[in-house]
Formats: C-alpha cells, sequence, structure tokens
C-alpha cells in the first residue's frame, strides 16, 4: 500500500501543472469558483500526510521495538499526537483551500475529562472535527468508535490499531460490537475520552426516512418524538448505552451545522461550499445527570439528539 500510494503522490506531483492548467480551465467554463483547483490541492496533501504518517509510524516503530528507547506510554502518546496531526492537517487543509471558517461554541464544555463525545454524523469532514478540535487543541487522548471499512486507509489501519480504537463490524453480531464498544469506557485518564457517531452512519435524506421507518415499525412512540428530525438521523443506542454503562463519565454532545453541502467528496465540486462558515456546539451532561436504568438512558439520549438537530439547523 506504502508503493501505491508514493506512486499516486508521485504522479499528482510531476503532473501537477497540466492538472491544474485542465482543472482551471474546467472550473472557468463552468463557472465553479475554482472548485476543482481547490479539490486538487486537498487530493495532493492528503497523500502527502499518507506518507508523512506512515514515515512517521515507522520511525516510532523503531524507536519503540528496535531500539528500545522508549516506554508504552510515551509511544501511545507520540502516535495519538500523530493521529492529532493527522486529522487538524487534513482539516485545515480543507477548510483553507476551500476559504471556509470554523466556529466554535461551548469549548469550554469539554475541558476536564474524562469524557466520553457523542457527535453528530453528516459529512465525510466532520471525522476530522474531533481530532483538530478536542485531541490536537484541547490535548485529548480519544478513543475512536469507527467503522471497519475505514481500515481501508493506510494510516488509519496502522496507526488506528496500534491505539485503543474500536472499528466496528457493521456486518458482525450486533451484541458483541456493543459489548467491543463498552470496553473503551474502562480505565479513562483525566486527559482521555471516547467519541462514536450515535447514528451509525452519515445523514441523508433518505436514509432519515429509512431510519424513521424502522423506528416506526418498532415503537411508535418513539416515531412519533423523531417524526420532526430534519438534519440528524435516530441514534442507534447500542454503542452509546454500552459507553454509559459503567455511570461514571461526563458526556460531551458535539453537533455541528454548514457541512450539510459536504457529505460526499464529489459535493466539492460543485463550488458552493467555498467560503461556507461550520458552526460547531458543545454541551456537556455530567455523570451524576445521566440515568442509570438502560431503558431511561436510552429516553435521556433521545432527547438529547433532538437538541442535536435543533443546533444541526440553519
Amino acid at each position: 500500500m506504502f508503493g501505491l500510494y508514493c506512486g499516486i503522490w508521485a504522479t499528482l506531483t510531476a503532473f501537477a501543472p497540466l492538472w491544474v492548467a485542465v482543472l482551471v480551465l474546467r472550473d472557468v467554463l463552468g463557472n465553479r469558483r475554482y472548485a476543482s483547483v481547490r479539490l486538487f490541492a486537498c487530493v495532493w496533501v492528503y497523500f502527502t500526510c499518507e506518507l508523512l504518517g506512515l514515515l512517521a509510524a515507522f520511525g516510532l516503530w523503531v524507536l519503540h521495538r528496535c531500539l528500545k528507547a522508549a516506554s508504552w506510554r510515551w509511544y501511545l502518546d507520540r502516535n495519538h499526537r500523530l493521529q492529532a496531526w493527522w486529522t487538524r492537517t487534513l482539516l485545515t487543509t480543507v477548510t483553507r483551500a476551500f476559504s471556509m471558517r470554523i466556529q466554535i461554541h461551548g469549548s469550554d464544555c469539554v475541558r476536564g475529562g474524562p469524557v466520553l463525545l457523542f457527535m453528530r454524523h453528516a459529512s465525510v469532514l466532520d471525522t476530522l472535527l474531533p481530532g483538530a478540535l478536542v485531541s490536537w487543541n484541547l490535548g485529548y487522548r480519544l478513543r475512536y468508535v469507527l467503522k471497519r471499512e475505514l481500515l481501508v486507509d493506510p494510516c488509519l489501519d496502522v496507526v488506528g490499531n496500534r491505539l485503543p480504537n474500536y472499528f466496528v463490524d457493521r456486518g458482525g453480531d450486533t451484541a458483541r460490537e456493543a459489548r467491543e464498544v463498552g470496553k473503551l469506557a474502562l480505565g479513562l485518564e483525566p486527559d482521555e475520552g471516547v467519541l462514536i457517531y450515535p447514528e451509525g452512519t452519515r445523514f441523508t435524506p433518505k436514509k432519515r426516512n429509512r431510519a424513521l421507518e424502522r423506528v416506526r415499525a418498532a415503537d411508535p412512540g418513539r416515531h412519533q418524538l423523531f417524526s420532526g428530525l430534519t438534519h440528524v438521523l435516530p441514534p442507534r443506542a447500542g454503542g452509546a448505552l454500552a459507553l454509559l454503562a459503567e455511570g461514571t463519565t461526563d458526556v460531551v454532545f458535539c453537533s455541528h451545522r454548514g457541512l450539510e453541502g459536504m457529505m460526499r467528496a464529489q459535493d466539492l465540486l460543485t463550488g458552493t461550499v467555498v467560503g461556507t462558515t461550520i458552526s460547531v456546539h458543545f454541551w456537556r451532561v455530567r455523570a451524576a445527570d445521566i440515568p442509570r436504568d438502560a431503558r431511561d438512558q436510552r429516553a435521556w439520549l433521545d432527547q438529547q439528539w433532538i437538541r442535536v438537530n435543533e443546533h444541526a439547523q440553519p
């Protein structure tokens, strides 16, 4: 995989002047505000970050395994920092390339851990927000709950599997996967947290309609509660409830708006996202204020997700 990425990066770099010339012409003729050129710059930086990340990961492995020059804690800390650098660099590249602004509300709510971070999922870009805003800016060592398909990314595969993350098999045994997710909440230190996207997948209007139909069939009362959802999916409680089972960790919710036009990478090509303002909202619920019974926790999570939807609206 490293060789493949080297080849792609070398091709992009060698033919960059030709690519840029063609893309500028395409953007001018299509009145796309140079969206294609902006995206090309992001793609080049992505492959550069992949190569640098893999080289750095190899260097850390050499220091730890071969030279015996680094403790296990040092090794984990440096891999956490590498993961945060990777996400921050990619997010900064995209926001600058597309002239976006990020407004953060309630960041003080995140300070002082450990925490469970429950986040809205609406775009390929919101997977970068926690690493940049929470890990890099605030120094948290986040444990991620992510779908197993993301292991196709080399850096996520190498560094992500060194750290106490969990890559969910969405086609596997639901109960077993929830138990494995729940283990991430064990032994959290004050500078650590667990990140999960309770919706389980990115929001789209079609997915919302399908999810509401499933809720209607299973629980008409819950369907009525969620009938007004406009920008989020009903939360899937399995992983979230497993994390809450310990009952000793505060929960921070994160909602955002401004990424709705970037549900897919292709959406960046339209030019409509140039100059977008991304508004991020955090709020915190103390562990003492969270119900202990699983049924009550699910009802509590549903109510919080209504608030997530409210903050996601324009």
